[in-house]
């Protein structure tokens, strides 16, 4: 090949001079899209979902729910569909779950003013209102608009009422209905307005229990409230005995009242076979066996242990480890219940020489003590200044006053309900021989009604058979645990405890 001076080669069969046309518009388009500042460090996605995580997460937070404010407050457009359905609901009076809808300021009856909603349970809901004829505050439970509460609403009504008719100062240790009446097709009862329940009082120790004096205090006015409805023209069985059914009157004294009849029934009566609050159910009904007037002595029991240590005594998360809670501390069932029991096999069996024992789950993954190992004197702290020690020293904590209510308790938690202690005979024990008015103050918890005279046997000397249904026991879980409250302010005071 050969070329001539003073100019470059040329190539016929190659064409270089093809490529830049290609590359140059890329290059250009590239150059186009670099920004020509660059943002900040600090606001770049990489920094934000590192170094500034958490930042971030707040930031996103708040836009959500300033976001769902603003939606709320504008509320969906009601297009005709809507305005319909709304009418079908009690023609715009109930939600859809047959509740009333509460509305501040209104004015039923021309009597009573609606201030606020002050609780919400499965039978409807509880508002403040002002009685402007009695002039007076009061609490109304508001049955739902539905005929299974309805129905279940007017056995309460009857218990209540039935209650009001028996003139003995232990009455007063039961929540005092005013009047009743309907309104917008919904059962309204007009209470007394009281002040926190007893869980309240717990979450406000920070779950580390009021004193053995305090404990003592609310013992006495409960045993003497058993023992008013132990009255044999009452014998009304509760059904659902935990703190939160357990009412202060006022914030800044001991005095309480038991509240919520809606699980309630009389002995004789047809009787529900699901009843009481999982923490505080009985070993008789957890084995499907008949019950009295004595499964509210159980739950109290427990209450008194949860009220003094801050924690339920058997938290169990469901019946199989609520019973093997219970056995843990009190040791096996007597046989003849197991024997007898058409749930003993839920959670024992038959042993090949004829004794019973726990029925192991292979799936669960849990780990009980030895029955009767987990000891309630340790539980209780008898010789070690009780829970967790935090009372050693203290005035009324002494192992002399551990041991009698250790008996106390002990004795309320009998397996076997006919030897439980009953409530005339647990007001005569060690327990309340001396109170000391160390730090509380109380209305008078004395019971020398002559009720007591003729009422204290009558809650373990009959038992009748349990029959399916729902007695709307409130729910089992703690973390949800609702309590029907009938109170108007918002903390009780610590140092009263």
């Amino acid at each position: 090949m050969s070329g001539q001076p003073g100019h470059a080669p040329t190539f016929t069969s190659l064409q270089p001079v093809a490529e830049p046309p290609q590359i140059l518009p890329e290059l250009s388009l590239l150059q186009r899209r670099v920004p020509r500042s660059f943002r900040d460090a600090g606001s770049t996605p990489l920094r934000k979902l590192s170094v500034d995580l958490i930042k971030t997460y707040k930031h996103i937070n708040e836009v959500y729910y300033a976001k769902k404010k603003r939606r709320a407050q504008q509320g969906p457009p009601e297009d005709a569909g809507t305005k319909k359905e709304r009418r079908l609901c009690n023609e715009g009076y109930d939600d859809d779950n047959h509740d009333y809808i509460v509305r501040s300021g209104e004015r039923w009856l021309d009597r009573y003013e609606i201030d606020s909603l002050i609780g919400k349970g499965s039978f409807g809901q509880v508002v403040k209102a002002y009685d402007h004829q009695a002039q007076e505050w009061v609490a109304i439970k508001i049955i739902k608009n539905k005929k299974a509460f309805l129905n279940q609403a007017q056995i309460e009504l009857r218990l209540l009422q039935l209650m009001n008719q028996h003139h003995t100062e232990m009455k007063y240790y039961i929540v005092h209905l005013k009047r009743h009446f309907m309104f917008r097709n919904h059962l309204c009862l007009a209470f007394e307005l009281l002040s926190y329940n007893l869980y309240d009082l717990l979450r406000n120790t920070n779950f580390r229990g009021v004193s053995l004096n305090l404990t003592r205090k609310f013992a006495q006015q409960l045993c003497a409230a058993l023992l008013f409805l132990a009255t044999p023209e009452l014998s009304i069985i509760h059904c659902d005995l935990k703190p939160e059914n357990i009412l202060l009157c006022n914030p800044k004294r001991s005095a309480v009242k038991i509240v919520d009849f809606g699980s309630s029934c009389q002995l004789g009566q047809r009787i529900y076979q699901y009843i009481q609050s999982r923490f505080y159910r009985s070993p008789e009904v957890l084995l499907g066996l008949p019950y009295d007037l004595a499964i509210d002595m159980w739950s109290l029991g427990c209450i008194l242990v949860e009220m003094h240590t801050g924690e339920p005594l058997f938290s169990g998360t469901n019946e199989a480890d609520q019973m093997n809670r219970i056995v843990e501390v009190l040791g096996l069932p007597p046989p003849h219940m197991l024997e007898q029991a058409p749930k003993a096999r839920k959670y024992f069996e038959k042993l090949p020489e004829g004794g019973w024992a726990l029925k192991r789950n292979k799936e669960s993954k849990k780990e009980y003590k030895v029955p009767g190992t987990r000891r309630l004197h340790e539980v209780l702290g008898v010789e070690s200044g009780g829970p967790g020690g935090r009372r050693a020293g203290e005035q009324g904590h002494a192992p002399s006053d551990y041991l009698k209510f250790k008996d106390l308790v002990l004795r309320m938690l009998d397996y076997e309900p006919r030897s439980r202690i009953t409530p005339f005979y647990a007001l005569q024990h060690n327990f309340f021989k001396k109170t000391n008015d160390e730090g509380t103050n109380t209305s008078n918890s004395t019971s020398t009604s002559p009720a007591m005279e003729h009422s204290h046997s009558t809650s373990t000397t009959s038992s009748i058979s349990s029959s399916g249904g729902s007695s709307g026991s409130s729910n089992d879980n703690r973390s949800y645990r609702y309590s029907n409250r009938y109170y108007g302010s918002a903390a009780p005071p610590a140092h009263r405890l």
